[in-house]
Order: C-alpha cells, then structure tokens, then sequence
C-alpha cells in the first residue's frame, strides 16, 4: 500500500493533510471546516481530481465542525469526482459533523464509512 504524504496546508483553525493511499486520495480536514476555511479544503480535492485521483476518501474522525459552505465543497467534489469516474467517501464522522450531513439530507448521497480503514477496503 502505498502510504506517501502529499503535503499539508494550515489556515488558522483548519489543517488539511492530503496522501495517497493505494488507490485513494486521502484528505483529512482537522478542526472547523467553515465560510472562513473551506478553500483550504477545496483545493486539494480539485487538485486530486484534475490529477486522475477521482477517488476521494475525507477522513472525517478529526473534524471538529461543519457548516453549509463546508457541505458545499464536499458536495462540489463529489461532482467533480463522480463525472471522472470515482466518488467521494467520507469516513469516520464525529456525531456534531454527522448531524449536520443527516439533517440536509447530504449523508444520502455521500457513501458514509464508520472508520478509515473501512474506506479504504472497499
């Protein structure tokens, strides 16, 4: 499995931390995905895309907080990543981030995973 590190960007009270892992594109927001810091968060998934990696796994487990811009991104990358053939799988959701995807109606179209590692075998 191949488990090279991308890189990483930090902008205030978000920390985005993106590798490869087999065929995937992990991408792992850490903190408050909000209007302030959703970029920090999108253009890592677009990059992914545009570079051939349509399969987008979000680990989830550390983010803190989600609002409806940082909805918008996932759902934004979702798109992208659907019409290059793959798909966003998001992992490991906090209870606070699952409410918000449950009460929109977003956790319906998002394939939902408990954990990373469920993510990443499938």
């Amino acid at each position: 499995m191949d488990r090279g590190t991308v890189g990483s960007a930090n902008r205030g009270r978000l920390q985005v931390e993106v590798r490869t892992e087999g065929r995937s594109e992990v991408v792992t927001p850490v903190g408050e995905l909000d209007h302030h810091t959703a970029d920090l968060l999108r253009e890592p998934l677009e990059s992914a895309v545009e570079q051939g990696r349509a399969r987008l796994v979000v680990d989830c487990s550390r983010l803190d907080f989600c609002d409806s811009t940082g909805l918008n991104v996932l759902l934004g990358a979702r798109l992208k990543a659907e019409e290059a053939g793959g798909g966003v799988h998001l992992a490991g959701m906090q209870p606070v981030v699952a409410r918000v995807f449950e009460i929109t109606g977003a956790a319906t179209v998002f394939t939902v995973h408990d954990s990373l590692n469920d993510a990443l075998s499938d």
